[in-house]
């Protein structure tokens, strides 16, 4: 095992990101440990994954991502499945990928897991081990039935031509999933980021469904019923100089900007991509277009680095 290589208590060795820095990650490991959470979490993170790839392909599927559709950020999936010519291949598949790609934009994420864990894992799963399936003894040529202990011992031997490059080694035998995600994002260089969707929108048309804040402001004064201003909507300025006039929208605006300023925040620890905080009046034009114009402007000041907020007005066509 090369002495260089971390775990996941160690300091990560791969150098923080630029957003438009090159990062490839081969990601393989032993069945049960998490290597499919760890593409999900990084899919969630800006890279593009495909797992169960023929170790072989890799360097296809690179020039393909990278060489034609300009993709900075890929994560690779390649597990025991893979034929087993292509294992012992891999230090030539490594080394080509770090001669086209750099160095540094190349790394082998390997997760693992106690064997007591793993079997714990897939017993209470009740799946099957890919090598307990079938298996080929390559020197003997014969067929190899594997219990669940000896499938778990054998693909550790199987896999050692990518465990033995791993620059990132994760152990996930006493992470959950939010810390597995803490330290994905530790290794890879990222902050953790959560879109704040601050989304007015017309009752009248129906409340939508994927919102986590309803917040209903009907009951603020309505310039629908001032002709002057029916044409008008709540980004422009004589609406708010109608609201002007009126205490209680900076109050409703005031309470609302409060409760998301202490609570949002804490979205951060919470497993989220994003949050979508909607606002409602009747017709989504006026009342609601103001205060979501307001709130996104007062938040984006307020919140603290890794929440983005953003003002979207889903009845925008109807204007």
């Amino acid at each position: 095992m090369n002495q260089e290589h971390e775990s996941v208590s160690g300091q990560s060795v791969i150098e923080k990101s630029k957003d438009d820095s090159l990062s490839i990650l081969v990601v393989s490991g032993r069945s049960g440990s998490g290597k499919t959470s760890v593409l999900n979490i990084l899919e969630d993170l800006g890279y593009y994954s495909i797992d169960n790839l023929p170790l072989s392909l890799v360097p296809n599927a690179a020039h393909k991502l990278v060489g034609e559709s300009s993709i900075r950020r890929i994560a690779l999936g390649v597990d025991i499945r893979t034929p087993r010519a292509d294992l012992s291949k891999f230090d030539a598949i490594y080394d080509s990928l770090k001669q086209t790609y750099g160095t540094q934009a190349v790394k082998v994420v390997y997760v693992t897991a106690q064997e007591s864990t793993l079997v714990a894992r897939f017993n209470a799963t009740r799946r099957v081990h890919p090598l307990m399936a079938q298996d080929i003894d390559s020197d003997n040529a014969k067929h190899i039935a594997f219990n669940l202990p000896a499938a778990i011992k054998k693909e550790v031997e199987l896999l050692e031509p990518i465990a033995s490059h791993a620059d990132i080694k994760i152990d996930t035998s006493n992470l959950n999933i939010h810390q597995l995600k803490d330290t994905l994002r530790e290794h890879v260089g990222m902050d953790n980021q959560i879109v704040i969707n601050i989304l007015s929108f017309g009752f009248k048309y129906g409340s939508p469904i994927d919102a986590d804040f309803i917040f209903d402001v009907r009951i603020l004064p309505n310039p629908h019923w001032n002709p002057d201003l029916r044409a008008s909507t709540g980004l422009d300025s004589e609406v708010g100089e109608f609201f002007a006039d009126y205490p209680e929208v900076a109050e409703m605006n005031d309470d609302i900007a409060k409760f998301l300023t202490r609570w949002l925040p804490d979205f951060l620890h919470n497993n989220r991509h994003t949050v979508t905080v909607a606002i409602g009046c009747t017709g989504g034009k006026h009342r609601s277009v103001f205060i979501t114009d307001n709130l996104q402007r007062r938040l984006a000041d307020s919140m603290p680095a890794g929440l983005k907020v953003v003002a979207k007005h889903r009845e925008k066509s109807r204007w």
